[in-house]
């Protein structure tokens, strides 16, 4: 069975780049600038190639020139084939490239999904834990809805449970309004009971102070009634001293000025001093002119008279200093 000349060329073709492929690369890894110098190469040795077969085959091909133009195009459409060849490579090296990203994408995406699984199972748990307690809240404050129900039907007022929730939540504002002014007036009563028990304090402190004062003036005025009635006693006294001193100096006095007269009648003589003039009289008075004219039993009243003088004097005296100390 023949082959085919396309088929002949291709076969030439792969055996070409078996023989011509470069050692894999440690990394196993091709640069697309290498990529295409490679092909390029792979080009140039593959037209020598055909060139080398042409003129081998030219003989042979002689028998063949009416096919050369269908062979020229084979070429030329393997030529094509070719290009196509490196596009499909590079077309396949950036759709690895795009689904390698695509991949790296999807692991990404497919990490970031797991978090949010996870984290959507931890809410589902979570919301499964609240719907249980809701069910056990429910089931816990059934009686009190079934209970409301009931005096929502018994009472006239309400027709419905939100208006007598309504209604108890502003008698429960209405509390905690009550409450706070309640507070509050017990604060100020207390504040007040504070302030009163401060001036209570204030008020008996004040007082005691007043009534130590009290007690001081009390002592004082009693010191002082006692001074009063000492010097009451002393002014009676003095007053009765003194009536009586002055009671003494009118009968020395009368007795001088009879003496004084009796000595001027004896003498002859008429009397020349004033009747208040008491000391003159008893000057004139003197105990030699006595002795002349008073017998014996006058003697004694002379005696008595010459003391009179200095008794005057002292009476005086003690009369002046009372009323200074008065």
């Amino acid at each position: 069975m023949s082959v085919p000349w396309e088929e002949y060329f291709q076969l030439i073709l792969e055996e070409k780049l078996l023989a011509k492929r470069p050692p894999a690369r440690e990394d196993g890894y091709i640069s697309h600038a290498t990529q295409l110098l490679e092909k390029k190469q792979e080009m140039v040795e593959m037209e020598e190639a055909l060139k080398a077969k042409k003129e081998e085959f030219q003989v042979k091909m002689s028998a063949l020139k009416q096919r050369r133009e269908a062979l020229d195009q084979k070429e030329d459409a393997l030529k094509e084939s070719m290009v196509r060849f490196d596009k499909f490579l590079k077309d396949t090296e950036a759709k690895k490239s795009r689904a390698l990203r695509r991949a790296e994408e999807g692991r990404q995406t497919a990490s970031q999904k797991e978090a949010e699984a996870a984290a959507l199972k931890e809410e589902l748990k979570g919301l499964i834990q609240r719907k249980e307690q809701l069910e056990q809240q429910l089931h816990k404050y059934r009686p009190f809805a079934q209970y409301l129900e009931q005096v929502v039907a018994q009472s006239e007022q309400f027709e419905e449970i939100p208006e007598l929730m309504a209604r108890f939540s502003g008698l429960l504002e209405t509390r905690a309004i009550l409450t706070d002014h309640e507070q509050a007036l017990h604060k100020a009563m207390e504040d007040a009971r504070a302030e009163l028990l401060k001036l209570v304090e204030e008020k008996n402190d004040e007082i005691l102070h007043q009534n130590n004062h009290m007690a001081d003036l009390q002592v004082r005025l009693e010191e002082v009634r006692t001074q009063a009635l000492q010097w009451e006693s002393k002014w009676v006294h003095i007053q009765n001293t003194a009536a009586q001193k002055t009671l003494l100096l009118g009968q020395i006095k009368m007795a001088a000025l009879n003496l004084f007269q009796i000595v001027c009648k004896q003498k002859k003589e008429v009397p020349a001093l004033a009747v208040e003039d008491t000391e003159g009289q008893l000057e004139q008075v003197s105990p030699g002119c006595t002795q002349v004219y008073f017998s014996s039993s006058r003697k004694s009243l002379y005696l008595v008279i010459s003391h009179v003088f200095s008794l005057l004097q002292f009476v005086n005296g003690l009369l002046a200093k009372e009323v200074r100390t008065q």
